[in-house]
């Protein structure tokens, strides 16, 4: 069997299956709706586990940005330390994430959430027949998404399809701005493809940064994740201005900072990457706004800013599997991973 088929597929398939994603969110809207009209809480906890924690992450900023207080935490921390987190003047909903709905972590802490807290429970998943959709008030499950390799990849952006579509409702955007997604991720894989390629076997590379702030933080963290599981090369990712704090000291011609650029702070970001460029690395930067880059992915300047997170992710995830087949490893069966994490005792 060809290393990575199975990767490289589901990578490429993205458009077709954030059609789905779009469309189970659709279906599941008017029953969204009600539960958030009808929901008495003071905060939303997002939650997940490895991938669907960095999820979480950008879920989170998307919410707060259309008005709701929401924070992420991992699954564990919810599940070990329910009661200092969950203070008792205050009301939650309970938001968890995760591809398979069958991770230990997030099921237990839905459980407990649900027993000790007793708030609404949402779920988002890739499996309308798992636990946490089963056990959950209402599930958006994007079945379609699911995969046979063990690193996420068309399953994390899915599912951050339909987050941002959820943000997006609560803030009441006009939601059909993001129907063009589909199209808009086929053209980026198509048109960076080469781009992804070139630096994936660079061999001058050895080192990956991934900057992001606000909701796209959460998406350098999983780009971060995506390079080291299928790859096994150093990657690190940072809030974009915090990487001045001595993290750029490891920076240098050996390395690659990749700037995920939000175009409420794309002057400072880009000014970032300009530092970096001084200091000798290589640089790729993302967005609306990418300024004047050694390397650039640009994405569309007329689309709403809530829908262009998820656009910043595909390229990233074919440099992650292009550097893999450089590297000899198997994207497909990352080194010592499994796809669910199943632990007995937690």
């Amino acid at each position: 069997m060809v290393r990575g088929k199975h990767t490289l597929q589901e990578i490429m398939s993205q458009p077709d299956v954030w059609a789905e994603a779009l469309a189970a969110f659709s279906a599941g809207q008017e029953r969204l709706q009600s539960l958030f009209a009808a929901a008495d809480f003071d905060q939303v906890i997002v939650s997940g586990c490895g991938s669907t924690y960095y999820l979480a992450l950008s879920a989170a900023r998307l919410l707060r940005k259309s008005g709701l207080d929401a924070v992420a935490l991992p699954a564990s921390e919810l599940l070990l330390h329910v009661d200092s987190i969950c203070l008792p003047q205050r009301r939650y909903m309970l938001l968890t994430v995760s591809r398979s709905g069958a991770t230990s972590e997030t099921v237990r802490a839905q459980q407990n959430f649900k027993s000790k807290i007793g708030g609404p429970v949402l779920t988002v998943t890739c499996n309308s027949g798992s636990p946490l959709a089963q056990e959950a008030d209402l599930a958006i499950a994007i079945d379609a998404a699911q995969e046979v390799s063990v690193a996420q990849t068309r399953s994390f952006s899915s599912m951050l399809v339909a987050l941002q579509q959820l943000a997006a409702l609560v803030a009441d955007h006009e939601l059909s701005a993001s129907y063009s997604l589909p199209a808009i991720c086929h053209d980026l894989l198509e048109t960076y493809a080469d781009l992804a390629l070139s630096l994936g076997e660079n061999s001058a590379i050895t080192k990956f940064f991934f900057l992001g702030s606000g909701a796209l933080y959460g998406i350098a963290c999983e780009a971060m994740l995506k390079m080291k599981e299928m790859s096994l090369s150093y990657s690190e990712a940072y809030h974009t201005l915090e990487f001045r704090h001595g993290p750029m000291s490891m920076a240098g011609s050996d390395s690659l900072v990749i700037g995920l650029i939000s175009p409420e702070s794309a002057r400072q970001e880009t000014r970032v990457l300009a530092e970096m460029v001084d200091m000798g690395a290589s640089v790729l930067a993302i967005g609306q706004a990418p300024g004047q880059q050694e390397h650039q992915i640009t994405l569309p300047a007329d689309l709403p800013p809530w829908c262009a997170p998820v656009l910043h992710l595909p390229a990233l995830q074919l440099l992650a599997y292009q550097r893999a087949i450089y590297n000899g490893c198997d994207p497909d069966n990352p080194h010592q991973l499994s796809a669910v994490i199943s632990l007995d005792d937690i």
